[in-house]
Formats: structure tokens, C-alpha cells, sequence
């Protein structure tokens, strides 16, 4: 095959190939050597690779020493392949209360997990103040959305409902029926912070969810007695900008807080579906005192980033981005949670693409644009790392042309009848591996045409199928990997994905069973469009009227 390596290399560099055609040193991903690197990345010695752990220190300083013998780039802080930064976790102190002055003799106050507690992300101290009831609490400009609509809240207590608006409606504005990123909890306490509310309450969306809340239970599980094997954790520049009490609320506790105001609360729920935003109505005849006790516990946290650069003096400082995430689920005693398709799968084949770059680069081939490769922390936390990066990027955000991300791309997507009703299925359909033995799943594309049509093309040389079945789902697939932090930033990405199976996040997902046959074909149709977006004159376009056209064509 050497001499057919080097015929291609000569003609890039003569410039009789142009850049829709084979990507160098395409043929040297082969299934052995990711299988090489999954075992070894996804064994018992990586523990899992768990936030906060050694096992994720030891993944962390692999893929790094990997980056730099290929001959990357540093592209992280100060030289370093890393960028550095910290998770939150949570725990509840002591002195979290609740009262409702509501014109009768004497206060009425709740016990902590009765009809109240207060949200990880809340901030401690304390609040007193009338209350005033907001609808989602949500503010999006860009489609003119806000449910303050001017009306001043300052020094008030607000009520807000969770989620949001159409949160069923395939053709909604938000995002269709993926959960938005405006109606994130800690968000709307932003939104509340910044008009002058000193709290904000939280009540479930009765009018869109009808099963019986048991509040008490609800409250302990979202505040155990004893620690989790897994907390839950946050990124410290989010949770360090919320300074107000955030609390939620019972159901029976938000109707009695609305009952002077001449409503009901499922009639004021109901009318917060509007287009533009409720507007924050006043509740009269209450007054509440909060008071909250959270601390936050710092815990380290690194992204991996090695750089191709580009060889073209007016495209260089662009750059494509290919990504994977390296965490996984930790281990619990000798039970080890291998991840070896969640993400070792995506991460072993970010290290092949880069060989592939730099086995290239050293023959006196490069791309145009430069090649930035990146393995993202705390993935399953919350797409931590990839936030972090989507706000606080290394290279100006608008230099970011494209994102490929690589999240499970080792097995086929597996929804046996049993285990189709499960929160982990939910909006899947029942389908058998066998029938996905030749499919990968392609999601962001709604966000970008031009992005689609760069992989139809690539996939001419591999005869994959490609599967565009998952940008408006119930499952809320879309948001559930780091291509998401990118898209709501404006960067057009897209995540390839052979699908979900009943193995994945269990400690069943062991190298012995990728297909990696397949999966050699997907890394190198990942590196062919990585090439191509690295290559060509024009950038992609990342287009919400795009988005929204593809949400309306969905239907009622």
C-alpha cells in the first residue's frame, strides 16, 4: 500500500486532487490499532475514568503523551496540552428554611423536604420579599422570548414554572421537543439575579405533566443521606455568578402562594404558553422569608487539546475541530463501568485521525485550515468540558469553523422491546442491532446544510448509512454530547453516533464487543470530512433559519 500512500501524496502536493478527494493517509486507520488503544484505554487500570479520580489522571496523561509523541501541537494553557479548570460539587449545610407570611396570625413554615428545599446551584444567604410569579423564567433575544417583558421584579421573590413552553410540540420555537438551553435551572436564577429578584422559586409544570408528584421522596433523592458513588457537579464559572436563594417548591405550596391572587395555578401554568413570554404578575397578600445552605467543593478538571496547523497564510488561523470525551462512570468496587464505546470509542479514534494528520504533515502534507483535536472532561456530568471550552475557548470562537464529534461510534444502536420504556430509551424506537449493522447516526445537521452535504460526500468512498433520524427526538439525543455547547455558541457541529444499546452505561461495555471493523470505516469517514472542511475555500454556514425551517417541516 506504500506506493499508493505516496502517489496520493504527491498529487496533493502537485494540486491534482482537490480537497473532496481521499484524505491522506486515510488507509492507515485500521481496526488493530484501535483495537490496540481501547483495551488498553478502557481496561481495569483506567478505573473507569470517573471525574475527580486517578483513573481519569492516567486517561488524561495517556492521551497527552500520545499527542505529543505523534508531534501535535500544544494547544491547551501556557504550552501545555491542557486546559485546566474546575467542577462543583454540592452538599446541603445546615439552617435551610422556609416561611409564608400570608396575613393570618402567625407565619407558616415548611420543614426542609416537606414542601421545600433548595437547588445545588442556589446560592447561600437570605431573602425576604413580596413574591411574583414569572411563568419559565426563561429570556431568549434571539427569539424574542422573555417572561419578564419589563416588568421591574426588583427586590422580589420570584416564582418561576421548570422547563418550558411547547415543551411537546415537535415544531416548537425552543428547539422542538429537545430540551433548550434557555430553560436550564440555573439560567433562569441568572435571569431572576439580573433583574434585581433577591430569590427564585421553582414549581413543576403541572399544565405538561400530570403524574403525581410525592415531593418528600423527590427531596431525598435529590438530597441523599449519604454521599453518591456520583455526584452531581456543576462548572465553578456557572454556579459562581448565582448569589440569590433558588428553592424548589411543592405544588401544594406554589397554589397556596397564588391563591389571593384570583387565579389558580394550573390556570396561571396554562398561560404561560405564550410566544413572547408572560410577563411577571404580581401575587398579593404574600410575603416569604428563604434561607439556604449549600456548600460548593472544588474538583480539578482538564481538557487535552493538540493542534495540526495549517499550511494556508490566509485559512490558518481557522481551524476544525474533532473531539471526544475520555470520562466514563468510575468504578464501584471490583464492578469497573469500562466505557469502552462511551467515549473510549470516540477517543481512541481521535488519536488515530491525528496520527493520520501528522504521518502527513511529516511527508510535506497539510491541510489549509489548522486541525485541533481535543478530548473533553466531564462529558457525562453534563458536557462540562466542551462547555468549558465553547465559552472560554483557546482560539477566538469565530476561528472555529466546524466541530466533529466522535461519542460511541463502536456498536450498533440495540433497543430490545423490554427495554424500550426505560428513561434511558425514552423516543427510540424498538430496533435490533442487526438491523444497524451498516448505520451511523448523524446529529447537528439540521443546524447546518452545508455541513450535511460535506458528509454525504465524504461517505461516496465508505457506503455507510447514514442515519439524520435524531435532531428533533424525544430522547433528547441532540443535547446529549459536546457538540451541543458548540451549536448553542454558533458553531456549526455535528456528532457522529452508531446509537445507544442495552450494554451502555453498565458494566458490560467492554472492548471485547466494538465492531471495530465498522467502526474503521466511521474514524475514516470522520477524518475524510475533517479534510475536506479543513480544505475548502468556504467555511460552513451555521443557520437558526435553517434550524427552525427543519423544526416546522416536523409538523403538529
Amino acid at each position: 500500500m506504500a506506493w499508493v500512500k505516496n502517489t496520493l501524496l504527491v498529487a496533493l502536493m502537485t494540486g491534482c486532487i482537490g480537497p473532496s478527494d481521499g484524505a491522506p493517509l486515510n488507509s492507515s486507520i485500521t481496526a488493530d490499532e484501535l483495537s490496540v488503544d481501547l483495551h488498553f484505554l478502557s481496561g481495569d487500570a483506567m478505573e473507569g475514568r470517573l471525574v475527580g479520580t486517578p483513573g481519569i489522571e492516567k486517561a488524561a496523561e495517556f492521551i497527552a503523551s500520545r499527542f505529543d509523541s505523534l508531534g501535535l501541537e500544544p494547544a491547551g494553557e501556557v504550552g501545555s496540552f491542557y486546559q485546566s479548570f474546575n467542577l462543583v460539587r454540592f452538599s446541603l449545610a445546615a439552617n435551610n428554611s422556609f416561611s409564608v407570611q400570608d396575613g393570618t396570625s402567625s407565619p407558616v413554615s415548611g420543614e426542609l423536604g416537606d414542601h421545600f428545599y433548595p437547588l445545588n446551584f442556589s446560592g447561600t444567604g437570605s431573602a425576604q420579599g413580596a413574591l411574583m410569579f414569572a411563568g419559565f423564567g426563561m429570556v431568549d433575544s434571539q427569539l424574542g422570548y422573555d417572561d419578564y417583558a419589563q416588568v421591574p421584579v426588583e427586590g422580589k421573590v420570584v416564582m418561576v414554572l421548570e422547563r418550558e413552553p411547547g415543551v411537546e410540540e415537535l415544531s416548537s420555537k425552543f428547539d422542538g421537543v429537545v430540551t433548550s438551553n434557555a430553560s436550564t435551572g440555573w439560567r433562569k436564577a441568572l435571569n431572576a439575579q439580573h433583574r434585581g429578584a433577591v430569590g427564585i422559586l421553582f414549581v413543576r409544570d403541572i399544565h405538561n405533566r400530570l403524574v403525581a408528584e410525592d415531593f418528600s421522596l423527590t427531596s431525598r433523592n435529590y438530597w441523599p443521606g449519604e454521599e453518591r458513588r456520583i455526584e452531581r457537579f456543576s462548572l465553578e464559572k456557572w454556579t459562581d455568578q448565582i448569589h440569590i436563594p433558588a428553592v424548589q417548591i411543592s405544588v401544594q405550596m406554589a397554589e397556596r402562594l397564588v391563591s389571593r391572587s384570583g387565579f389558580t395555578f394550573q390556570e396561571l401554568a396554562k398561560a404561560s404558553e405564550t410566544s413572547s413570554g408572560l410577563g411577571a404578575i404580581e401575587l398579593p397578600g404574600i410575603a416569604l422569608s428563604l434561607n439556604t445552605a449549600v456548600d460548593r467543593h472544588l474538583v480539578p478538571a482538564r481538557n487535552i487539546l493538540g493542534l495540526i496547523r495549517g499550511n494556508d497564510p490566509d485559512l490558518a488561523t481557522e481551524v476544525v475541530l474533532i473531539t471526544a470525551h475520555h470520562d466514563h462512570n468510575g468504578s464501584d468496587g471490583a464492578d469497573v463501568f469500562n466505557g469502552a464505546d462511551d467515549d473510549g470509542s470516540g477517543t481512541v479514534a481521535l488519536l488515530e485521525i491525528a496520527e493520520a494528520y501528522t504521518s502527513a504533515s511529516r511527508d510535506g502534507v497539510n491541510p489549509k485550515r489548522s486541525v485541533l483535536f481535543a478530548a473533553w472532561d466531564a462529558e457525562e456530568r453534563g458536557l462540562l468540558g466542551a462547555w468549558q471550552y465553547a465559552e472560554n475557548p483557546l482560539v477566538p470562537l469565530n476561528d472555529i469553523v466546524a466541530v466533529l464529534n466522535m461519542d460511541m461510534i463502536g456498536r450498533n444502536e440495540e433497543v430490545p422491546l423490554e427495554d424500550s420504556l426505560s428513561g434511558r430509551f425514552r423516543g427510540l424506537s424498538v430496533q435490533s442491532s442487526q438491523s444497524n449493522s451498516n448505520a451511523i447516526n448523524i446529529l447537528g445537521h439540521s443546524y447546518s446544510v452545508d455541513m450535511k452535504n460535506q458528509v454525504e460526500l465524504a461517505n461516496q468512498n465508505y457506503g455507510l448509512d447514514l442515519k439524520f433520524r435524531y435532531d428533533n427526538n424525544r430522547s433528547n439525543l441532540l443535547r446529549r454530547s459536546d457538540h451541543w455547547p458548540f451549536l448553542q455558541v454558533g458553531v456549526p457541529a455535528l456528532w457522529f453516533h452508531t446509537g445507544l444499546h442495552p450494554d451502555y452505561h453498565t458494566t458490560n461495555d467492554i472492548p471485547e464487543l466494538i465492531e471495530y471493523e465498522k467502526m474503521e470505516r466511521i474514524v475514516r469517514l470522520v477524518h475524510q470530512t475533517s479534510w475536506q472542511l479543513a480544505n475548502q475555500s468556504e467555511r460552513p454556514v451555521f443557520s437558526l433559519a435553517q434550524r427552525g425551517e427543519f423544526l416546522l417541516s416536523q409538523g403538529p
